[in-house]
C-alpha cells in the first residue's frame, strides 16, 4: 500500500499591490485551522512518511503547522501542471506516505486524475483541507481509495 495525502495550503490573505503571489501569508484563521489539521494528521501518520510544499509562503506555513520536516519543491507552486507534481514526487513508485501541501487546481487535478473521473475534470478542494488517498492491491490489480478527507471545520 502507498498513501499519497494532498493538503491545500490554509486561508491567506489576497495579495497586495506590487506582491508576489508566492509570499502571500495564512490569515490568523488560515493558521488556526492549519493547526487544527495538522495536529489530526500528526496523529494518523505513519512514522515513516516525507512532506513536501511548494514555494509559497502560505504552503510553506501550513507545512510548518506538522511537527515534521517538510522539503520546499518548486514543482508543487500554483501553476504547475498536474503530472508534473506527480513525477516530481515519483508517485506512485515511492514506498512510503507522501504529503504535499499545494494549490488549486493541480491538488483537483491529481485526485481526479488518481480516481480515474473524467480526464478533463478537477475536484474542487476547500482551503486547509486534505484528501488522503491509498494505492492497494485488489485482485492482481492496483487501484487508489480515498481513504478520508478532512476540513478544518470537521475538527
Amino acid at each position: 500500500m502507498r498513501d499519497i495525502i494532498f493538503w491545500r495550503h490554509a486561508e491567506a490573505f489576497d495579495a497586495t499591490e506590487g506582491q508576489s503571489d508566492l509570499d502571500r501569508k495564512l490569515t490568523v484563521k488560515g493558521q488556526r485551522n492549519a493547526e487544527r489539521v495538522a495536529h489530526w494528521l500528526d496523529r494518523n501518520l505513519p512514522q515513516k512518511c516525507r512532506v513536501f510544499a511548494s514555494e509559497a509562503r502560505r504552503s510553506q506555513q501550513t507545512a510548518n503547522c506538522l511537527p515534521r520536516k517538510s522539503r520546499v519543491m518548486a514543482a508543487l507552486n500554483p501553476d504547475a501542471a498536474y503530472e508534473a507534481v506527480l513525477d516530481a514526487v515519483s508517485w506512485p513508485e515511492i514506498d512510503e506516505t507522501i504529503v504535499l501541501v499545494g494549490h488549486q487546481p493541480w491538488i483537483g487535478e491529481c485526485i481526479a486524475a488518481l480516481l480515474e473521473l473524467e480526464p478533463a475534470a478537477s475536484m474542487s478542494v476547500k482551503k486547509g483541507s486534505l484528501w488522503w488517498l491509498q494505492r492497494r492491491a485488489r485482485d492482481a490489480e492496483e487501484i487508489v481509495v480515498v481513504r478520508a478527507v478532512i476540513t478544518p471545520e470537521l475538527l
